[in-house]
This record gives C-alpha cells, sequence and structure tokens, in this order.
C-alpha cells in the first residue's frame, strides 16, 4: 500500500477579508504552484494565518475567488476541500495511541478499520517514526510529537498541506532539525506545501518561495535568494537577514548598470533602477570587507560595540 498524494495549485484572485470594520487582506492575488512549498512571512497581524485559513475553508472571503487543484471552492466548505492541516498545538487526542492518531481522519471517512491503520503506519515510516505506533503522545517528545502530527496529514493524500507556524513550540535547535525533515517530507513526496512562520531564517531555509506580507498586503513575493539580494523596499531589506542601510542617491540608471552616489564617492552598481533620486543602498555583512589599504574603491567606516 503507498499514499498516493496529488499535488494542487492554489490561486487567490482578488480576495478581501473582513472581520467587520477590520481588514485583514486587502484585494488579495497570488499563486501557489504544484510540489512548491510557499512560506507566508511577516510580523504579527499581517495577514499570514488568515490566507491559511481561507486555504482551509476556515474562513469565508468577503470578496473574490479561491481556487485549489483548479477548482473554485471559494464557496466550498472545510469538509469537501482537498487539503490538510498541521496546527501550531499538534492537537493530537492524549487518549489515543500514536496510530490511532493518526488513522483519525481516515476512520471518520469512513476508511475500514484495518486499511485506515495500515495507511498510518505507512505515514508513521515516512516521518520516522516506524515502530512508535502503540505509544501514547505523552510517551514522545514535542519534535517526535509534531512528525505524528505531520503523519495525521499527509495520510489523508491532500493536494495542499498547510502548516501553521509548526515549530513554535519547539526550542531552537530541535526546531532546525524538524524543519528538514518537514522540507525533506515534502519534496520526497511531491507535496505542495503553504507554510506559516514569523521566522525569516525558518523561512529562508525551507522555502521555494517566500511570500512577506505586510498590513493585509504582499510586500515582496520571490525566491529567498530575491529577496535577500534584491529588496524591494527598505522594509523587505531590513526584515529579511541582517543590513545597513545607507543613503545614497541614483545619479544615473540603465537597465543592468547604476552610478550612485554614496558617502560623497561615485560608485558603479551592477544593477538597474526604475528611476533616479534618493535612495537606501543595502550592504549586507557578506558584502563588507575589511582592509587595512586604502584604494579608490574603498570607503572608511566606523564600527560601534554594544556594551
Amino acid at each position: 500500500m503507498t499514499l498516493n498524494t496529488k499535488a494542487g495549485s492554489v490561486i487567490f484572485k482578488g480576495v478581501v477579508k473582513r472581520f467587520g470594520e477590520v481588514t485583514a487582506l486587502e484585494k488579495l492575488t497570488l499563486e501557489v504552484k504544484p510540489k512548491q512549498l510557499v512560506t507566508l512571512l511577516g510580523p504579527s497581524g499581517c495577514g499570514k494565518t488568515t490566507i491559511l485559513r481561507l486555504i482551509a475553508g476556515l474562513e469565508s472571503a468577503t470578496e473574490g475567488s479561491i481556487f485549489i487543484g483548479g477548482e473554485d471552492v471559494t464557496h466550498l466548505s472545510a469538509t469537501y476541500r482537498k487539503v490538510s492541516m498541521v496546527f501550531q498545538s499538534y492537537a493530537l487526542f492524549p487518549h489515543m495511541s500514536v496510530v490511532q492518531n493518526v488513522a483519525y481522519g481516515l476512520t471518520v471517512k469512513g476508511l475500514p478499520k484495518a486499511e485506515a491503520h495500515a495507511k498510518a503506519e505507512e505515514g508513521l515510516e515516512m516521518v520516522g517514526l516506524k515502530g512508535f505506533g502503540a505509544r501514547l503522545p505523552s510517551e514522545l517528545s514535542g519534535g517526535q510529537q509534531q512528525r505524528v502530527a505531520v503523519a495525521r496529514a499527509i495520510v489523508l493524500e491532500p493536494e495542499v498541506l498547510l502548516l501553521d507556524e509548526p515549530l513554535s513550540n519547539l526550542d531552537a535547535k530541535l526546531r532546525r532539525h524538524v524543519r528538514e525533515e518537514i522540507r525533506q517530507i515534502q519534496q520526497e513526496m511531491g507535496l505542495t506545501a503553504v507554510y506559516v512562520t514569523h521566522d525569516q531564517e525558518e523561512a529562508m531555509a525551507v522555502s521555494d518561495q517566500i511570500i512577506v506580507m505586510r498590513n493585509a498586503e504582499i510586500a515582496q513575493e520571490g525566491t529567498p535568494h530575491d529577496l535577500y539580494e534584491r529588496p524591494n523596499s527598505s522594509f523587505i531589506a531590513d526584515f529579511i537577514g541582517d543590513a545597513n542601510l545607507v543613503d545614497c542617491e541614483v545619479i544615473e540608471s540603465g537597465s543592468n548598470t547604476s552610478t550612485v552616489n554614496v558617502a560623497g564617492k561615485t560608485v558603479s552598481l551592477e544593477t538597474g533602477f526604475e528611476k533616479t533620486g534618493a535612495a537606501k543602498l543595502v550592504l549586507r555583512p557578506n558584502h563588507i570587507n575589511l582592509s587595512k589599504t586604502k584604494t579608490a574603491d574603498s570607503f572608511e567606516a566606523s564600527f560601534t560595540y554594544a556594551a
């Protein structure tokens, strides 16, 4: 017996979500391609969890349309959507064994008990918990409990796997380990996954694409490399990775090169800008080389040490 997952796409077209007079999402248009892990990243209250709940069918869109696997699910209840969700709190039944927890959704769908348990055991093997089926959740570590929650989600063979801050209850070292496992499972099974986090290091480590949210809108979307190397605003530059933001002036700009004045010196950059004028220069730690020898291209700098 083998789990058979069909990766689906997720498309939002002009989706608006309001709670009373509060706008949680404003005219949102996005696409999650099949077999990609896309992370929704941003500070608290930016709208990322609302997106996840709209995909799951736990909230209804005020305006706009939502498609999963090419099917319009805007008005389809959560029961009939081909998605599974891994919650922040794991939500395991403490009185059930591990295998019973994993098989629960299958039995609710009417699958015979023997077949449901066979699929559950296969799911446990996929997340590295073969032989743990008879244990209770209380007999597992936090990381193992999280893997049980992932197994319970994937045995339902969803078109889209949703993960709502799945590592927030784990310590830093275990968080790094479990996120690598989740990424490996997603890639090996060819799952479409939408992952919510406020931790930008976590997002950079696991994502094919990152959608950065701010004030109910998309601030920027792209690969981790794009967001790090080509931020479209001071907010993104400061939010993604460490950065020094320096005032500068774009004097001349072409499609691939620009002339910029920074700290009284004119330099040529291998990048284009849409317009000239005042701008911000982003200096990442890996962009800076220290030298005792002054050259025509070097800048004098000072360091401030925290007490």
